[in-house]
């Protein structure tokens, strides 16, 4: 008998390969500055040729295909792959970390948004206002469940993120870009004010352990612009796994939704 645990890891998996397909494609043709809804239908990004059910299996369609367009025999980036599978994983081990609860769904929904400012900060170095503002939203919506209390931490979790940001902006003098602080406005209002200390802390830990080996090896430079959105991302997706153990470990209360965790 199949255990119903494993079967939904599997299923979410799939629906979270899915959603990042989806996102993926929002992204390349956002920093192309083209359309990605309404009518618009996925493409070979070569020959152009529309693409059908078969080439849309998450995951799977990549590796049967061989990584070639069926048509033009042209490669297919690696990218598509790495979201699918990236997002996928993810979402299956936020169901086996945290279980059928709300702080499944609350820490699911943020997901996109992550994916979405990550890509792009990759592609171009940019991270979309707009994506950030509706990450505010989401996180705010989601947060009436929990009360005014939730709101209040929600909205304090935006000052800190936003304000910390902004701080090393204008004392570097531009060492940091602006979109990384309207990432942190995001990401704050989704982890309350605690937990976006964890997340900045991880953030540029996960940044320092990449780039100053880097720098040692010469592959970049101190000039060189390296995008920190992803690190911040890496930051915020490691306090949803270790951010409620960090702060019970050290005596302080956890906020809602942190406080649901099993």
């Amino acid at each position: 008998m199949v255990n119903t645990e494993y079967l939904c890891i599997f299923f979410v998996f799939w629906i979270g390969a899915s959603v990042g397909s989806f996102i993926n494609v929002a992204a390349m043709r956002t920093v192309a500055e083209k359309k990605w809804w309404g009518a618009e239908r996925s493409a070979c990004d070569k020959c152009g040729r529309v693409l059908s059910f078969v080439d849309l299996i998450p995951v799977i369609s990549y590796l049967a295909l061989g990584r070639k367009c069926r048509t033009c025999d042209a490669h297919i980036d690696r990218r598509h792959f790495l979201a699918e599978i990236a997002t996928g994983l993810i979402a299956a081990v936020l169901v086996w970390r945290l279980g059928p609860s709300y702080l499944l769904f609350f820490s699911l929904a943020m997901l996109p948004f992550f994916l979405f400012n990550t890509l792009t900060d990759l592609e171009n170095g940019y991270i979309y206002d707009s994506w950030c503002i509706a990450t505010v939203v989401v996180a705010l919506v989601l947060r009436l469940a929990g009360g005014i209390p939730a709101i209040i931490d929600g909205t304090l979790g935006m000052a800190l993120g936003f304000g910390v940001i902004l701080m090393i902006i204008t004392v570097s003098r531009g060492g940091m870009g602006f979109g990384d602080a309207m990432l942190m406005l995001g990401i704050g209002a989704f982890f309350g004010w605690k937990m976006t200390i964890l997340v900045l802390y991880l953030g540029f830990l996960s940044g320092g352990a990449v780039i100053i080996p880097l720098l040692l090896m010469k592959k970049v430079s101190r000039k060189d612009a390296v995008p920190m959105g992803p690190f911040l991302v890496m930051g915020a997706l490691l306090t949803i796994f270790f951010g409620a153990a960090c702060l019970s470990y050290f005596g302080y209360a956890l906020p809602w939704p942190w406080n649901l965790m099993r």
